[in-house]
């Protein structure tokens, strides 16, 4: 087998083993091939990071949550040591996130040649940046918030002339879009109308098959 072909034969070794951090860097070698990745080696990357950074953002809500406890208890020497130990998530989840809109940007996208892997690897960039936005405070928050909208958008963009409504990944899309609009942008009403929109257009895609 072809280096390439090892590369992936272990990030599926060390999926099933739940090794999650030894997945991403094998298939980050997948990534810096420049080439068009298959469906299931594309998969296999989202995978790889999203369990390696949704465990620690499990970890910073908990964090978070027993932070804001401690202080409403007065419990000072706590919230010193708790706040700490945030920053340390924080640093972990700010490495991954930039790690992954590395290759992202560097690689994955420059390389996509499919409508599909196009909207897949936008709407990526739009979530880790989502993911720093999520606990990045002042300019640094604006600004991932600013590219994670920006990534959203041409996702958006793409998926409109290249994927039916009813696309998986078209519908994925949609509904991280909306809770960016949600939880990052503070607009519950911009997230329904885009997920209703979402919702609308696969109803009627359905519709239009059923007569076809």
């Amino acid at each position: 087998m072809s280096s390439y072909e090892n590369s992936v034969y272990l990030a599926k070794l060390a999926e099933q083993a739940e090794r999650y951090e030894e997945m991403v860097e094998n298939m980050k070698a997948v990534a810096s091939a420049d080439q068009e990745l298959s469906v299931e080696e594309r998969n296999l990357l989202s995978v790889a990071y999203k369990n390696v950074i949704g465990a620690r953002r499990a970890s910073w809500r908990i964090v978070t949550s027993i932070e804001q406890k401690e202080e409403s208890k007065g419990n000072e020497a706590q919230v010193g040591l708790i706040k700490e130990y945030r920053q340390k998530i924080e640093a972990e989840l700010a490495k991954i996130c930039e790690d992954i809109l590395e290759c992202l940007d560097g690689h994955l996208i420059p390389s996509a040649e499919s409508g599909e892997s196009k909207v897949f690897y936008h709407k990526m960039k739009g979530d880790y940046h989502r993911y720093l936005a999520e606990f990045a405070i002042g300019d640094k928050r604006r600004t991932s918030a600013d590219k994670s909208l920006e990534a959203y958008k041409a996702a958006t963009e793409v998926a409109q002339t290249n994927l039916a409504p009813t696309h998986p990944i078209r519908l994925g899309l949609a509904l991280n879009f909306s809770v960016f609009y949600y939880e990052i942008l503070n607009s519950p009403d911009q997230a329904c109308q885009l997920a209703k929109q979402a919702f609308d257009d696969a109803i009627a895609g359905t519709f239009l098959v059923a007569l076809l």
